[in-house]
């Protein structure tokens, strides 16, 4: 690793302007890597080869270390693809339009299905999309709209459950403390995890009330109305011949052993039948979950493949045309992906983006009582850099824990759900973050598109979060209980007003004229 300072923020900074501007997102994330590469180059004398070479072996690292991730996406897109052509969506997409009521019921029951999702985000968000989209789909819901919901819903859900990869990966983090164990500590962290708690709120909100949208997602929404939901990918299943003869079962039932498996597989690979002993927590947090991922994906194609060839609903030959055609259909996610843990090993492993941001934080010398409100900030901000909410845990949380312990050990909660809330908010809003491009994929909404109709969104829970947290941090001496109860009161206070009060704000369009946001979408694709 190289220390160069400010230079350190350039390859983020790089990618993401550019990915604004030009709507490019894997011209721009190669554009950032190599400025990356370059620097590090550079400042360690390699040259032009170096730089060159540094590249490829950085996404063949990448590539490598992930392959479990991208084989589960592979299988996947091959399990979607089987569905389809069964008819398992379109029956169950029947199914729902007969007993849903019509948007507010598709949105919330695509919410709370992501409730039950909780176990890891990855997962949360690539089944709660391919799942939910014919039936959004058939009441006119944008696919900006699933995106949001899908993506908000899988980090918070599994950022809030304390069996969960991401509980797991936090808890990891988190220093021993006298008295007090890793879950102990989570549990305390997770009802102050504003950003978190604000998120499903919000969600909830905007899928029960009418008229709630504001912003480009306001326009997104009214375009769907109009003029139909537009899709946004699958072109390889859209040449499927779709049967007519699928039920709901031949949808629930590859889903439901999808899921069965990923928890199995999830307590397999973390050692849970090994014989030594481990908590079914120990083996959650012990886990692989790409891996455990890649054969729950494997097992439900098996089950896809019985049930539907020994029923005829599809011939052998059919079944593996379709497997080929939903491989293809996760090429374009996988790339960006790769490219995504690329530009995040050059933040992270090559310069330094990291240690860089926190180093500024620990020298500050801030008062203690604002210190959760800019915590939250700085992690939003590093992990915005660097598109990963969990490298920000192991960077900040180390560092936060050690300052509070110093100089206020009773902020040390306070200050450990700020970093968890900024680092989630960040994550969500970053075009480089792999949540963000999963989400938008398993929706078909354009990747840019969802980031940017999501973006207000996020920035409201997000401020007023801040806000929570500077109360949190000037009542903190009056207890853990009376401190949360104030900040809560105040934070969401503070949220409703602003739900209440930004949809006549920001409506979007005014009536007889499109937005900017609009004429844009309807540039596209009218």
């Amino acid at each position: 690793m190289q220390d160069v300072g400010i230079w350190s923020l350039v390859p983020p900074l790089v990618a993401i302007v550019l990915a604004v501007v030009t709507k490019e997102v894997i011209f721009s994330l190669l554009c950032g890597i190599l400025a990356g590469t370059a620097i590090y180059a550079v400042s360690a004398q390699l040259g032009f080869m170096g730089c060159v070479s540094t590249t490829v072996e950085l996404m063949t690292t990448k590539l490598g270390g992930n392959a479990a991730m991208i084989l589960f996406l592979a299988m996947l897109g091959a399990l979607v693809a089987v569905i389809t052509q069964a008819g398992g969506s379109r029956a169950y997409a029947d199914w729902a339009a007969k007993r849903f009521q019509g948007r507010r019921t598709a949105t919330l029951a695509t919410a709370l299905f992501s409730v039950f999702l909780f176990i890891d985000d990855y997962f949360n968000c690539i089944t709660c999309g391919t799942v939910m989209r014919p039936v959004t789909d058939r009441f006119g819901v944008s696919r900006e709209k699933l995106s949001y919901i899908v993506d908000m819903m899988a980090a918070a859900a599994a950022i809030l459950a304390p069996i969960s990869s991401w509980a797991a990966s936090v808890m990891s983090y988190i220093p021993a403390q006298e008295g007090m164990t890793g879950m102990q500590t989570f549990l305390w962290a997770a009802p102050m995890n504003l950003y978190a708690v604000g998120t499903v709120f919000m969600v909830f909100w905007v899928c029960s009330r009418k008229n709630a949208d504001y912003g480009p997602m306001a326009a997104a929404e009214r375009q769907a109305r109009r003029f139909g939901v537009q899709d946004g990918g699958d072109a390889e299943l859209e040449e499927l011949k779709v049967s007519d003869r699928g039920t709901v079962l031949d949808l629930v039932l590859p889903i439901g052993a999808l899921i069965v498996f990923s928890i199995l597989a999830m307590l397999y690979v973390g050692g849970f039948w090994s014989g030594e002993g481990l908590s079914l927590f120990e083996a959650f947090g012990g886990t692989d979950a790409p891996t455990a991922l890649a054969l729950a994906g494997f097992g439900s194609l098996l089950v896809a493949f019985f049930l539907f060839t020994l029923r005829g609903r599809m011939t052998f030959g059919q079944f593996f045309t379709a497997v080929g055609n939903g491989v293809k259909s996760m090429v374009a996610p996988c790339i960006i992906l790769t490219l995504a843990w690329s530009i995040s090993g050059v933040c992270r492993e090559l310069l330094g983006t990291g240690q860089y941001v926190a180093g500024l934080v620990a020298e500050s010398g801030i008062p203690v009582q604002i210190l959760p409100a800019i915590v939250m900030v700085i992690a939003g901000l590093l992990a915005f850099a660097t598109g990963t909410s969990w490298g920000t845990f192991g960077i900040l949380i180390p560092i936060v824990v050690t300052i509070c312990e110093q100089v206020a050990p009773e902020l040390t909660v306070t200050a450990l759900s700020a970093v968890l809330a900024g680092s989630v908010f960040g994550d969500q809003v970053s075009p480089i973050s792999d949540v963000v491009i999963l989400s938008s994929a398993s929706a078909g909404c354009d990747m840019m598109r969802h980031v940017m109709t999501q973006l207000p969104y996020a920035l409201t829970v997000a401020g007023c979060a801040a806000v929570g947290y500077l109360v949190a941090g000037f009542t903190v001496g009056w207890g853990y209980g009376a401190s949360l109860a104030v900040t809560l009161a105040v934070f969401f206070a503070l949220l409703l007003l602003c739900l209440l009060i930004l949809p006549r704000l920001m409506p979007g369009q005014e009536d007889g004229a499109e937005s900017p946001a609009e004429e844009a979408i309807t540039a596209e694709e009218v």
